[in-house]
């Protein structure tokens, strides 16, 4: 085995006779010391922090709202009640109760309510809908609140509820006789989306787990190997957990609940990865080393580089994140990177270091052998003893093939891609956030009501700011006649500045629907129009609300994705380059990733659409599975190449693709199932984003480990012969032999 003195003392230093108890110790230490002293990264989440960048349109109409019209300022919660036969007048006066208590005895972060105890029941009458079956009671909340803080007031709300009613109207299922009651609108939404996440972080760890685990154990059919590539994530996960927590108390860093579940999925999916490309080279070794030491020398000398270019790969894929303006986006970067980090040190350090502790036994009941031993188990035994190969049969026949007929090989591969990216194009992409969530969410229940009962837009009116400079304009009329528009409220003036003026319009459709929110250009235009009409020649508008957030949003994701793209595919090139030092070899890995990246995107498209009933996917999802796809793919590029190179100096071409196809097949392919299978666990969680994120991630995966790594890659560098390695130089060999 081909092998880097410079990785193989290290090798020695973490995992030598006694230095191998030391590593562990120290895990162990830091593990300990840091979980004692610093706080878990669940305890800092913040998912009430701002996603939009602070020039966005929509926060600076929420500054001039705020700064111009202070009492006004608040962000909604709609209380829907409702009852299908008609609210009575004990279901009137009790709401009315409930409004009244509210109003004495008011909830932590509550801003303001409409005062309906103050009014006569006709009064409160005049506000249910058409058909008398539904009011909303709106109850604004201070903008900025922690989302714990608005659970806990949504919680007392509904204790209020059930206290006065004698029943929990909050616990009565739609379609049921009674009075009942969903809280929706921005802070119904917000609220119960974090209870969602909440809700799945235990069962998504445990899945990953559990999934991550039997995989292990039927692919290696190994009790004791399954065991120590958890063990590795585990710990660093036992590092990474409060190093982010810390990072995220002292506010360097912003994670929320969605960050910290992608992030446990990339940890163990990885994590794992990079285990067993350990794993797989320190059982090469064992079957030519008697010594498990040396053998440890030589695994960790041939697959650090892989190792760690492939951990460089993705962490530098991640940090281009930081060159995304929107929240979520940017806020990937830093707690990706540094788990990613962690990971791949503790791939080079405590496995290697477990490793060395246990020694064959890992393997067992398939413990390997090198052939001075099993001709001694065999004399003690008295029978022949299995002989255990480097490559199995199905690897060498796939070596074989793709080097006998490396034609037929592309030509198949780049057809079955090709037909799938085909499909990508034809994805519609959306940015509705109730899309997102369960039809039996309490929000989106009570959305539902009000888009049967009033008007949809209700959920979320646009707000529209003016600064008339004391012109006459008719702002409403103009707003008014536009055909998707339901409603304009007359002006409000601002008892700071009567030359502000406010206005509030409803849409007829849903708020959050994709052509609402590509409204939002023509509401601005048809609003500064009207002011020049009035002599402005400079108009001053701002259009904010929910609408206008989804517009921002939109615009931004768009931005970064054609941002950030660009910056990964550079990145990911140099690095390619340093590696391998071939212009040619850089250039096909990355074109070969970039088609799988476009055939997961059309697969995903197919999937999601005709077997799981979607009909747009969210508009942050081409980003996510750019970078995480581009970045795990490349890795099993690397290994499987970074083989190829390592044996081109003794072996001709041909044989050295052949050994480096059919020595990685079995690792990548393991590898690959457990990445693709922690992404797919994304899928049973109840968020539609999580869901498509997985789903397109995993067929991605499942892509790359069998068409792009085994067939794709290996019968382009077979077909470009010599040329592969431009501008380097490799060294004509005569044996053409696959001896190690």
């Amino acid at each position: 085995m081909h092998e880097n003195p410079l990785f193989s003392k290290l090798g020695a230093i973490v995992a030598g006779r006694r230095s191998k108890w030391i590593t562990l110790l120290i895990w162990v230490l830091l593990t300990g010391i840091l979980s004692v002293f610093l706080p878990n990264v669940n305890s800092q989440e913040n998912n009430g922090a701002s996603k939009l960048p602070i020039d966005s349109e929509s926060l600076q109409a929420s500054d001039t709202m705020r700064a111009q019209f202070p009492s006004d300022e608040g962000v909604p919660a709609l209380v829907v009640w409702y009852r299908a036969a008609g609210l009575t007048d004990p279901d009137i006066a009790a709401i009315q109760k409930i409004a009244k208590q509210l109003t004495d005895t008011p909830l932590t972060a509550q801003k303001g309510l409409p005062p309906l105890h103050q009014m006569p029941a006709q009064a409160v009458k005049a506000m249910l809908s058409k058909d008398g079956t539904l009011l909303v009671l709106p109850i604004s909340f201070n903008e900025g609140t922690e989302t714990n803080v608005l659970q806990a007031d949504l919680k007392k709300l509904q204790e209020i509820a059930a206290n006065q009613l004698g029943t929990d109207p909050f616990a009565l299922k739609v379609g049921e006789a009674g009075l009942y009651a969903r809280i929706t609108g921005p802070v119904g939404i917000q609220t119960d989306a974090t209870a969602l996440f909440k809700g799945a972080d235990f069962a998504l760890l445990l899945a990953t787990v559990l999934l991550v685990l039997i995989l292990l154990i039927v692919l290696y059919r190994s009790p004791i190997l399954a065991i120590i590539p958890l063990v590795g994530v585990g710990f660093a996960y036992g590092i990474i957990s409060p190093i982010l927590g810390f990072l995220a108390k002292q506010g360097w860093i912003t994670v929320d609940a969605q960050s910290i579940s992608i992030m446990t999925v990339l940890l163990f999916g990885a994590g794992t990865d990079y285990c067993l490309f350990f794993v797989a080279r320190y059982r090469q070794a064992l079957l030519e080393e008697k010594d498990k030491y040396a053998a440890l020398r030589a695994s960790f000398g041939g697959a650090a580089g892989a190792i760690g270019m492939s951990g460089l790969t993705v962490i530098v894929s991640l940090l281009a994140l930081l060159f995304a303006h929107y929240g979520s986006n940017h806020r990937f970067a830093i707690p990706f990177s540094v788990a990613i980090f962690i990971m791949a040190i503790a791939s080079l350090t405590l496995v290697p270091a477990l490793l060395a502790i246990i020694g064959r036994v890992s393997f067992f009941p398939f413990i390997p052998l090198t052939p001075e031993m099993r001709a001694e188990k065999e004399a003690r035994k008295g029978r022949k003893i299995r002989v255990q190969k480097p490559v199995g049969k199905m690897s060498a026949a796939l070596g074989h093939v793709v080097t006998e007929k490396p034609k037929s090989v592309l030509a198949v591969s780049l057809i079955i891609l090709i037909a799938l990216a085909a499909f990508a194009p034809q994805i519609k992409f959306t940015y509705n956030i109730l899309e997102s969530f369960p039809s039996t969410m309490p929000s989106r229940e009570g959305f539902s009501l009000l888009s049967e009962h009033v008007s949809p837009g209700s959920l979320a009116p646009v707000k529209i700011i003016v600064n008339t400079q004391g012109k006459e304009a008719d702002v409403q009329g103009a707003l008014t006649k536009l055909p998707y528009v339901e409603s304009v409220s007359k002006p409000v003036d601002s008892k700071k500045d009567a030359a502000y003026k406010a206005y509030e319009l409803i849409f007829k459709e849903d708020p959050y629907a994709l052509s609402s929110i590509d409204r939002i250009p023509e509401i601005r235009s048809t609003t500064e129009q009207k002011l020049q009409e009035a002599g402005l020649s400079t108009p001053q508008v701002w259009v904010g609300g929910e609408t206008a957030t989804q517009y921002d949003t939109k615009s931004v994701v768009e931005r970064d994705t054609y941002m950030v793209i660009p910056v990964v595919i550079i990145v990911i090139a140099l690095l390619l380059l340093i590696y391998l030092r071939s212009i040619v070899a850089m250039v096909y890995l990355i074109a070969t990733v970039l088609l799988s990246y476009f055939s997961a995107l059309g697969a995903g498209c197919l999937i999601l659409h005709y077997f799981m009933d979607t009909s747009a996917i969210q508009g942050l999802i081409p980003l996510y599975a750019f970078v995480f796809l581009v970045a795990l793919g490349e890795d099993y590029n690397i290994f499987m190449v970074s083989s190829i190179w390592q044996e081109r100096n003794r072996l001709k071409l041909r044989d050295a693709i052949r050994l480096g196809v059919s020595t990685t097949s079995s690792v990548i392919t393991s590898a690959g199932l457990i990445l693709a299978g922690t992404f797919a666990v994304l899928a049973s969680l109840p968020i539609q984003v999580l869901v498509q994120f997985g789903v397109i991630c995993a067929i991605g995966v499942i892509l790359d480990t069998f068409i792009v790594r085994p067939f794709l890659v290996p019968s382009i560098t077979m077909l470009l012969g010599d040329l592969s390695f431009w501008p380097g130089k490799i060294k004509q060999q005569p044996q053409s032999g696959l001896q190690k």
